[in-house]
């Protein structure tokens, strides 16, 4: 076995570290204290949308890149989107999730939200989060159903 050999040094003050200043200060000269909430209140520059494109299209093409994460198949082909509206560049999506006691509850509808953002032309985004009609298995694609071995 090895042996190692550690050095000591012993002091008898240690130097203070110095504090940041108070957030008021820091206010005072410009910063805000909350950067997300500063971020989550800029609105995204409206971006083109290529005039041969369709946007709802788009933004179910989005849709379906978002995967439920215990489910391998995409949130659109397992039924969990109702309705897809597009209109002046603002999205309006309702959706539902396979039971209200769903691990990603919460944070489902906001990725739903930054993908359709992130479209080409679309603007803003609204995510109607709802509980009727009830999600069950025949709302799937064939394409899922076929992926989930239900065919």
């Amino acid at each position: 076995m090895t042996e190692r050999a550690f050095e000591v040094e012993e002091v008898n003050e240690a130097k203070p570290v110095p504090k940041a200043p108070p957030l008021r200060a820091a206010a005072e000269a410009g910063h805000t204290p909350d950067y997300l909430e500063g971020f989550l209140k800029q609105k995204p520059e409206p971006v083109e949308a290529d005039p041969g494109s369709d946007l709802v299209d788009e933004v179910v093409a989005a849709l379906r890149q978002i995967h439920d994460p215990e489910i391998p198949v995409n949130i659109y082909d397992l039924g969990l989107i109702y309705n897809v509206e597009v209109e002046g560049g603002h999205a309006t999506i309702t959706m539902t999730l396979t039971t209200p006691h769903c691990p990603v509850a919460e944070s489902m509808p906001g990725e739903v939200e930054i993908r359709v953002c992130a479209v080409p032309g679309i603007q803003s985004c609204d995510v109607k989060l709802v509980w009727e009609p009830a999600w069950d298995p025949g709302k799937m694609s064939d394409e899922a159903r076929l992926e989930m071995g239900m065919l």
